[in-house]
């Protein structure tokens, strides 16, 4: 085995293609979509001008992003065989059920299969409209509520929470939820991307290639960790005094057990997506005289960082940001979908204009060649 070969474990830092959507110095804590720092987006854009900056590389005009509100808005009513699905399924996991209504899609989109590159922007919008109507109506159904239709008066944000709660958001809610999808929507050639692009790369249709990416953030390493912070949370309880917050978090370090939202694969500082978030998480909390999540939260994350140098993640702050939202916890990771499934297609996309098949090599490690060969009646 030659040195240029010598394998990394998990593909760390290597290489595998070149992109114009995203941009990330983990060490000094930067992110940026085409160019521009996620603190300006979160600051400034809407979820649909995000879209818009990563399908095609720049930010849109005031009629280009009237435009692509308007498509996505017309988009958003789930095709009634999907619904019928929706309601055949059993009772099963989030990202399981939006796995498989996400490939029902591509049976009801007769461009399904067309390579053109204007039908993969169609595809592009619908697929990022319907995906956020598929988990708000499965939060319905899952709470015993029937379908609502979209509002098409409502941005992407806010018509997700009316059609999950029945109940139009607020100013703060609506800016809440459109931050986390713009904090959300890109991150690289991250587990769930890198798959769309090896599928893509293959010329497999878009719905396709989304299913593999669906299919690989149900991952527990990749998606869900907010959820398993909402749920630490619950389980040290609202009502908790400082020091019962102190000593289920120190018992777990003396455990050697991982506290969720906690450390990055790329970042050695603070997640920039997280800043926002924790600033959300306090204005929600305060809003809705729910501050006790946030509190908790913050004195959890003083406790790791002291303890194990560690920086809350995008998970972290999220987890209580969703909670006070109202959305249920098993919601939490569908919703990364909800935002990445722009990315993703964005990646498509461009794997698509210049594609070339992913086939990357193996460090054998097996019995040495050649074997001798031993006949059946030997062995």
């Amino acid at each position: 085995m030659t040195a240029e070969v010598k394998p990394k474990a998990g593909l760390e830092d290597v290489v595998a293609t070149s992109s114009r959507i995203c941009f990330i110095d983990g060490p000094r804590g930067v992110l940026a979509y085409g160019g521009y720092d996620i603190h300006d987006l979160a600051g400034k854009a809407s979820f649909e001008e995000v879209c818009f900056l990563l399908w095609n590389g720049r930010l849109p005009s005031r009629a280009e992003l009237g435009d692509v509100t308007s498509q996505l808005a017309a988009a958003r009513a789930l095709p009634e065989g999907v619904l019928r699905l929706m309601r055949m399924l059993p009772r099963v996991d989030a990202m399981d059920a939006l796995r498989t209504l996400t490939s029902a899609l591509a049976h009801c989109d007769q461009e399904a299969n067309d390579p053109a590159p204007q039908a993969q922007r169609r595809k592009a919008i619908r697929l990022t409209a319907q995906t956020a109507s598929l988990v708000a109506t499965l939060g319905r159904l899952d709470a015993g509520g029937g379908p609502i239709d979209p509002d098409p008066a409502l941005g992407h944000a806010a018509n997700f929470l009316y059609m999950l709660t029945g109940r139009r958001p607020g100013a703060l809610e609506t800016r809440a939820f459109d931050i986390a999808l713009v904090l959300h929507a890109d991150h690289e050639l991250n587990a769930s991307t890198f798959a769309a692009r090896v599928a893509a790369a293959t010329l497999t249709d878009m719905y396709s290639a989304i299913v593999a990416a669906v299919g690989t953030l149900k991952g527990p390493l990749h998606g869900g960790a907010n959820a398993e912070v909402m749920k630490m949370l619950l389980d040290i309880g609202a009502d908790a005094s400082p020091e019962r917050v102190e000593g289920a978090i120190r018992a777990k370090l003396a455990r050697k057990e991982k506290v969720p939202g906690f450390g990055h694969r790329v970042y050695r500082t603070e997640d920039p997506r997280a800043t926002h978030l924790r600033r959300m998480s306090r204005e929600l909390g305060e809003r809705a005289g729910q501050t006790a999540w946030f509190e908790m939260s913050q004195r959890i994350e003083a406790l790791v960082l002291a303890d194990k140098q560690l920086y809350p993640n995008v998970d972290f702050y999220s987890a209580s940001t969703y909670y006070v939202l109202g959305i249920p916890i098993d919601l939490f990771t569908p919703i990364f979908a909800v935002s990445r499934v722009s990315g993703w297609t964005a990646h498509v996309m461009e794997q698509y204009a210049n594609n070339r098949l992913m086939r990357p090599r193996a460090d054998y490690v097996g019995p040495v060649y050649p074997q001798r060969w031993v006949g059946l009646a030997d062995r």
